[in-house]
């Protein structure tokens, strides 16, 4: 595994419609836990968007996209969510067993021009961009899809919720991201639209940023098949990344900006 300082999270930034000061930034998700049993189980989960890795000090994550599906695909409601200056928090019940994923979707179009001098931002969907003054000049379009993800798992692993729906980056997991050891060789597959994403740039980065002089990404890239293996050397929690840009499909002359992101609690052995 080659070690490099990168600047991550653009694609998140514009995802999410930030400020261009933000786009240097992080989104994340954490749960309080990854694996649990018992017969009342619960986790909590922070939602933030940082430069260090799981600590609070930008801006929260918004809640409106955050879907939760249970072992069986069906959609399960967030318990007591609420946003906060620094970070968002909601609570999930576990009441089946098995893998539940968390993710953060956003689909659309993003746009950028300048309005009587003074420069303002659009998102919505490519059928309303008719809603962007006539008078609006520099206009720039890009069309987006980030896909933010947190898996937990009650009792054994299941793999219900890892079908893909052929939309934007999705990782289709071969070792369960709840199975992770020090040690270990994990092998993770990744599509773009329900295709192998071959030649991938995919980022690791293990918490802990804030007390280390280097940030330490780990950075791999997809084969072929769009599969990458690799050995956790330490425990924690990571953040996996990974970003393109490619044509637009719905835009003439723009470009389709898709991003994914997990965290990942590598255990050991």
């Amino acid at each position: 595994m080659n070690v490099k300082q990168l600047a991550v999270g653009t694609l998140m930034a514009l995802g999410l419609g930030l400020s261009v000061e933000a786009q240097a930034h992080r989104a994340w998700m954490l749960p309080s836990a990854t694996v649990l049993s018992g017969e009342n189980s619960w986790i909590t989960v922070d939602a933030a968007i940082s430069n260090s890795l799981f600590y609070f000090e930008h801006h929260p994550l918004g809640l409106n996209n955050v879907q939760i599906l249970s072992p069986n695909g069906k959609p399960v409601a967030a318990q007591n969510p609420a946003t906060g200056k620094y970070r968002s928090v909601f609570d999930v019940e576990l009441s089946e067993e098995g893998t539940y994923t968390l993710q953060s979707h956003n689909q659309g179009v993003f746009a950028r021009y300048t309005l009587d001098g003074e420069a303002k931002r659009w998102r919505g969907k490519a059928a309303d961009l008719g809603t962007i003054p006539a008078a609006a000049e520099d206009v720039k379009v890009s069309e987006i899809d980030t896909r933010i993800q947190v898996f937990v798992t009650k009792g054994a692993p299941t793999d219900v919720t890892f079908v893909p729906t052929g939309h934007g980056i999705e990782l289709v997991p071969e070792t369960h991201p709840n199975d992770l050891f020090t040690g270990e060789p994990v092998a993770f597959g990744f599509l773009i639209d329900g295709q192998p994403a071959a030649g991938l740039d995919v980022v690791l980065i293990r918490d802990g940023i804030r007390y280390r002089d280097q940030v330490g990404e780990i950075e791999l890239m997809t084969d072929a098949q769009g599969k990458l293996t690799l050995t956790f050397d330490e425990p924690g929690m990571y953040w996996l990344e990974t970003e393109t840009e490619q044509d637009s499909r719905v835009l003439k002359d723009a470009k389709r900006r898709l991003s994914y992101s997990a965290t990942l609690e590598v255990l050991p052995l």
